[in-house]
């Protein structure tokens, strides 16, 4: 009987202090975490929104489609190194394929592997059309990257080409 009175003054001091503690804080709002920026969205996006008059879609070998449409299911289902390998067979059999290697530019990204995902891009813009949606997907890959290495004049000379990507269709009046 006597060690429950001699406890009762502990836990008393304890609970005063875990209500003390509570109440400094109850003022203060939690901190959220930012929200992050998407980068493979951006890239697709600045595709999507480019209405060029120039789109040009490759006709695909059936064995390379079959890899890159397992390649976007995988990365639906956030199996990025499995999209990674899926898209890097299908290059091996389509090596000079502009969108693969944009695709699979866009999978280094989700890969965190910044200077593949900037490099697929640009070489991929070499072999491509230089204009269009494509083109646009590449330079907003290079967008992404300069800002991901804090470099603001590379950013600005990217955001350049993505404008340079476009191209006018011809006024009918």
């Amino acid at each position: 009987m006597s060690h429950r009175f001699k406890l009762l003054p502990v836990a008393g001091l304890l609970g005063s202090a875990l209500l003390s503690a509570c109440s400094m804080f109850a003022g203060q709002t939690q901190v959220q975490p930012a929200p992050t920026h998407d980068q493979v969205a951006a890239i697709r996006a600045a595709g999507d929104q480019e209405k060029s008059v120039i789109d040009v879609t490759p006709l695909r070998d059936p064995g390379v489609a079959a890899l890159e449409d397992a390649a976007l299911n995988d990365e639906a289902a956030g199996r990025y190194a499995d999209a990674a390998t899926k898209l890097d067979q299908a290059i091996k059999l389509s090596p000079k394929s502009p969108d693969l290697l944009q695709d699979r530019a866009e999978i280094a990204v989700r890969l965190k592997d910044y200077a593949n995902a900037e490099q697929l891009a640009h070489h991929s813009w070499e072999l491509g059309p230089r204009l269009g949606p494509l083109c646009a997907r590449n330079w907003q890959t290079i967008v992404e990257m300069r800002q991901q290495a804090g470099d603001a004049a590379g950013v600005q000379t990217a955001r350049q080409g993505v404008k340079d990507c476009h191209k006018a269709g011809v006024n009918r009046f």
